[in-house]
């Protein structure tokens, strides 16, 4: 019985490579068997393998690159998709920046609530999603013009146009069905004034607000005026007309854009930088930081006269201090650190700030009903008289007699 010790080297010839291994194999041996089984093995791995029986000089040969293959440079391409059928709502969800929708949709269900006005849970549906169509036909048109410059920015580089998931004639159409929708059901569903309201706006995001964020900071005051819009066409679709409570709740939501807005514009300076967006965070940084402090001022200021104006109790004033102050306060760190941690406090902080705030105008808004306004009103205008002349005319006779007599009522 003896032990035999067998050394197979490999040559690789591949790539023009010449490497040496080595495998080491301990076999007893004891018969002819195991020695014939041995002489196979070493002749097997040789003959299964799929190294190329070339020549030392072939194998130094380099690869020849082939010549005149064109080079795709573009710094994005296009993906195109055969599924669109199966994922199109979700691509239609994309386009509408369903997110977007959802709060202009909740600004607007706020305005109806808070209206002085009897519910009517039809008007307010179809307020509802009126609004929510409008808006999303505006995001699509938004998306349509600004594909070019989202393909710049890290935030909106995957948006369904730019990574060719849907066609720009998609987006068109979309456009056109959900706007001609959304304003055929405020016209006849809601009201005339609503529909306009909904047109206007439209009208200005699309044609106005877009083409105008890449040529002056103005946009976002014009932006905050677009915002604004959507709780003044439900407070609208519920009374029929503008009034003192339709303001207040305009002037909370177009301050409430600018340190929302401006706060998340902070983080992402670079992003619209290089899109060429003129945002304040971009061209004047401290501008943009005085604009948002300025703003919580204006929403602590216009809370706390909404009592004396009429559109809620005094309670609403005490119970929404606290959180403008917060919200101020927070405006106020982003204003002296100018960081990227305290403009994302106030962002997040924002988000919070308005549904809160619109559930404290709810739950304490001083008339529920219109009939409400117009009792108070006539309680206000009656008028008490302590002194009053009573002038009696005698029917008979050749005089005609005036007696004047008290309130008490003096017999003649």
């Amino acid at each position: 019985m003896t032990y035999l010790k067998l050394i197979c080297c490999t040559v690789c010839f591949k790539n023009g490579l010449h490497s040496l291994s080595t495998k080491s194999v301990l076999l007893k041996i004891s018969n002819a068997q195991y020695k014939q089984h041995l002489a196979k093995i070493s002749t097997s791995h040789f003959y299964n393998s799929n190294l190329p029986l070339t020549s030392q000089s072939q194998s130094v040969v380099a690869k020849k690159k082939p010549k005149n293959v064109p080079q795709d440079t573009r710094v994005w391409k296009e993906t195109p998709t055969h599924d669109i059928k199966n994922n199109l709502v979700q691509y239609c969800m994309m386009l509408s920046k369903f997110r977007l929708t959802s709060l202009v949709v909740m600004t607007s269900m706020a305005g109806y609530a808070l209206a002085p006005a009897p519910f009517d849970f039809s008007t307010f549906a179809l307020c509802a999603v009126g609004t929510g169509l409008v808006s999303s036909a505006a995001n699509s048109i938004n998306q349509y013009h600004e594909v070019p410059f989202d393909a710049q920015m890290s935030r909106t580089k995957n948006r369904v146009l730019v990574k060719g998931l849907l066609e720009p004639l998609h987006a068109i159409g979309f456009a056109a069905a959900t706007s001609v929708t959304g304003l055929s059901i405020l016209y006849f569903g809601v009201n005339p004034l609503t529909a306009a309201l909904g047109a206007t706006n439209l009208v200005l995001y699309t044609s106005i607000y877009t083409p105008m964020k890449r040529m002056s900071i103005l946009n976002t005051w014009l932006g905050s005026v677009v915002g604004a819009i959507p709780p003044l066409m439900g407070w609208v679709g519920c009374t029929g007309s503008f009034d003192m409570g339709a303001l207040v709740l305009g002037v909370i939501l177009y301050s409430w854009q600018f340190p929302h807005f401006n706060a998340l514009s902070w983080n992402l300076r670079p992003d619209y930088s290089r899109a060429g967006y003129r945002m304040m965070a971009v061209t004047d940084p401290a501008l943009c930081r005085r604009v948002a402090l300025r703003h919580t001022g204006v929403i602590t200021a216009t809370c706390l006269a909404a009592p004396y104006l009429g559109v809620t109790n005094i309670w609403f004033a005490a119970e929404s201090l606290p959180l403008n102050i917060y919200f101020a306060y927070l405006a106020w760190q982003f204003y002296q650190k100018s960081d990227s941690g305290s403009s994302r406090k106030l962002f997040r902080f924002s988000l919070l700030h308005l549904p809160a705030l619109m559930l404290l105008m709810l739950v304490n808004k001083k008339y529920w009903s219109s009939t409400d306004t117009q009792e108070n009103e006539i309680k206000m205008s009656d008028i008490k008289v302590t002194d009053s002349k009573r002038i009696t005319v005698l029917p008979r006779g050749p005089v005609v007699a005036a007696q004047e007599s008290d309130s008490e009522g003096n017999k003649c």
